[in-house]
């Protein structure tokens, strides 16, 4: 039961990141190219999603639990301490904050000074913007539910958790015609990077062969522990900032 809920949240967490991303993108796309051949780009993304999921899916049942877990955790690791550490850098000063609106008028920008070029009778630029935004975006999504859910024995649950974040940030996004600069990303961000590593240590442990007392209970202490060693070096690294902001100004 606890395994599963955080199985849940996690995929929902990680997945709504990655789509407000894909949206910021979408959404440049559709206004500076048009809304056609935007769509037709992510239409054909979501198609090729589909068979990388349905190839791939059912191959990881075949590797072992505890190979799987410890394959799995290994990389959740990877990818949970990038996510964290930029998550810290950013929580502590010493990185800007993801801004959506800028990135929006970043590729709204770009996608209005490329040349115009149709094939098939579609805007190819805008085409091909959304078909590698969504794409590149939904990959993580899709190793996310594969991974997450075969790990556990349910890829069930964890797409229901991804496929619920998908569906709120897209009806949202298209509701309001613009980024989602208001949704917390960095927070989620923060969530999502403590998130994944605590799901690395339990699984990697697992697989090494560990047995962690309380079975799925400890996914509770491995996560408090996360927590507080993430907020530790938020609170190390803004001391050093204001020493460092202190230094500076007394030697101008």
């Amino acid at each position: 039961m606890t395994a599963g809920v955080f199985l849940v949240l996690s995929a929902f967490l990680a997945s709504a990141v990655e789509g407000v991303e894909a949206l910021t993108i979408v959404l440049a796309s559709g206004v500076a190219r048009g809304w056609r051949s935007s769509l037709a780009g992510v239409g054909a993304a979501l198609l090729a999603l589909a068979v990388i999921v349905a190839s791939l899916g059912p191959a990881l049942t075949v590797i072992p639990i505890d190979a799987l877990r410890l394959v799995v955790g290994g990389i959740l690791l990877t990818f949970g301490l990038q996510w964290l550490r930029k998550a810290i850098l950013r929580a502590s000063g010493f990185k800007a904050l993801h801004d959506e609106d800028a990135i929006f008028a970043t590729e709204l920008a770009g996608a209005e000074r490329a040349p115009h070029e149709e094939r098939a009778g579609l805007d190819w630029y805008g085409f091909t913007l959304s078909f590698k935004g969504v794409l590149l975006e939904g990959l993580e999504v899709a190793f996310i539910v594969i991974t997450f859910g075969s790990t556990q024995g349910s890829i069930p649950l964890a797409a229901a958790g991804a496929s619920a974040a998908i569906v709120l940030v897209v009806a949202v996004g298209f509701a309001v015609r613009a980024p989602l600069a208001r949704v917390p990303e960095n927070i989620l961000k923060f969530t999502v990077g403590v998130m994944l590593t605590t799901f690395g240590i339990f699984w990697s442990t697992e697989g090494a062969g560990g047995n962690w007392p309380g079975s799925d209970a400890s996914l509770f202490g491995v996560l408090a522990f996360v927590v507080l060693l993430s907020f530790a070096c938020v609170g190390v690294l803004r001391r050093r900032r204001r020493t460092m902001l202190v230094a500076a100004g007394a030697g101008a």
